[in-house]
């Protein structure tokens, strides 16, 4: 069995994958807030992970991989586009779901196993947060449970952070209820025109970062063996994960992974600067799914990316190149070896797309096929891709040798060469290959049934 090894943000360095259950893999994902449309750097937690479930599949078996990803569907960002839109809270959620999934299907990427929302996991948030009441780890205030962070002696140990970075970036208004200004909520109340559900401390809605320890521990158990996000989540998100999960009593994600930010065209993606896309904005504007999946597996997945209009370009023609050389070829059963091996090694896909070019020199067209198939990159081509097709003969480009011959024989025909001429005219004629001059120097030719450019050897 292929051996995978993986960086461990939570130790620093890489780590052979050991299953829990030996010969099953589990792997939790934090999804989205389900509010708008995702944008193109959302896509990237999305097209990595869904290549390392890929890859677990592979190895491990379809059947042997629970892969979580969850929806938020509570949270004020929803409650305040329902404000602004007049929509109900479950329409948005809904609606933005919807799309969601629409927009990851254009990039390739598998459904996951689970696909839970925060709301139907409402009640086991509100027995781990009594859990934690109970425990001495978590206290009500005014209507509100925060989880004591001092109750907790490793908190900040996960994300490396000071004292004083945490405080500045827990992102939680510091209110006159808390112990601590790094105390952060495990539930609060809702008014009349807020979601809400009955609790022990009243009506009222759970905070952010219970709802992932929640529905791991429903659906994956007291420990499971990956769990992975953006590198934006690692403070306060997963730090607050550990630290109430932890103080639950349970053992929690062995490996965490953490794949770093995109930027476009070297800046920060911001709609101030005016370089902030959504994935339906790259689709509507005629850029493929694969060329979008293919950008972001070119950069691996624990370095900045860049997005630009350059790499989409040569991504597209990269697939084109690789569709026109495949096309009547049937893959290989197996994967490549090295190309599987790159994977293995931390999610290598930069290295995966290098074995890919390789096999494209060495002619290995069964097994390009294979890879390409395996990382989603599958592309349709368009009408005039289709017609450079016609020039691709066993993996070789033709056409600009046979341009060159048709030059050859124009100016041999105007040297009065006629020799010359009449080889190459043969030669064409040989090979099913019409070639037709017209008065104005003009020069038409196409492939007939039977084209055969061996025919050509002698003079190519």
């Amino acid at each position: 069995m292929t051996s995978i090894t993986l960086h461990n943000t939570k130790t620093r360095k890489k780590e052979a994958l050991v299953p829990i259950k030996p010969g099953e893999v589990s792997m939790y994902v934090c999804g989205p807030t389900v509010y708008d449309r995702a944008h193109i750097g959302n896509a990237r937690p999305v097209i990595v992970f869904d290549t390392l479930f890929r890859l677990l599949r592979h190895v491990y078996g379809a059947d042997r991989v629970s892969y979580v990803r969850n929806f938020t569907d509570v949270d004020d960002k929803i409650n305040a586009r329902a404000a602004e839109t007049g929509q109900s809270i479950r329409e948005i959620t809904d609606g933005t779901i919807a799309l969601y999934l629409e927009d990851m299907d254009a990039v390739g990427a598998l459904h996951p196993t689970h696909m839970p929302r925060a709301t139907e996991y409402i009640q086991p948030m509100v027995d781990m947060t009594a859990d934690l009441i109970e425990k001495g780890h978590a206290y009500e205030a005014e209507g509100h449970v925060l989880f004591a962070v001092e109750s907790y002696a490793d908190y900040g140990k996960f994300s490396g952070r000071s004292l004083d970075d945490m405080i500045a970036g827990s992102r939680v208004e510091v209110a006159p209820y808390k112990r601590n200004p790094m105390d952060f909520v495990l539930w609060k109340p809702s008014d009349a025109d807020t979601p809400g559900w009955a609790s022990p401390w009243g009506k009222g809605r759970p905070g952010w970062h219970i709802e992932c320890s929640a529905m791991a521990h429903e659906l994956l158990g007291e420990s499971f063996d990956i769990h992975g996000g953006g590198n934006d989540l690692m403070f306060p998100h997963h730090e607050n994960e550990i630290a109430q999960s932890k103080c639950a009593g349970h053992d929690f994600a062995n490996i965490w992974m953490h794949n770093e930010m995109l930027q476009v065209e070297g800046k920060k993606m911001s709609k101030s600067l005016g370089n902030f896309f959504t994935v339906r904005d790259l689709l509507d504007q005629g850029v493929p799914g694969e060329v979008i999946r293919f950008v972001m597996l070119s950069t691996h997945y624990r370095k900045p990316m860049d997005w630009t209009e350059k790499k989409a370009k040569e991504a597209k023609q990269t697939l084109e190149t690789w569709t026109l050389l495949t096309k009547d070829v049937e893959p290989s059963e197996n994967l490549d070896a090295e190309f599987v091996s790159a994977l293995a090694n931390d999610l290598n896909t930069a290295g995966a797309i290098s074995e890919m070019h390789k096999m494209k020199t060495e002619m290995r067209f069964a097994d390009l096929k294979a890879a390409v198939s395996f990382l989603a990159l599958t592309y349709q081509l368009d009408s005039i891709a289709e017609e450079v097709f016609d020039w691709i003969v066993d993996g070789l480009d033709v056409e600009p040798k046979i341009k060159k011959l048709i030059l050859e024989m124009s100016e041999a025909r105007v040297a009065k060469n006629y020799a010359k001429s009449d080889s190459i005219r043969d030669a064409f004629n040989a090979a099913n290959l019409s070639v037709q001059f017209d008065a104005d120097g003009g020069v038409t030719y196409k492939r007939e049934e039977g084209f055969d450019p061996s025919k050509l050897e002698g003079l190519i």
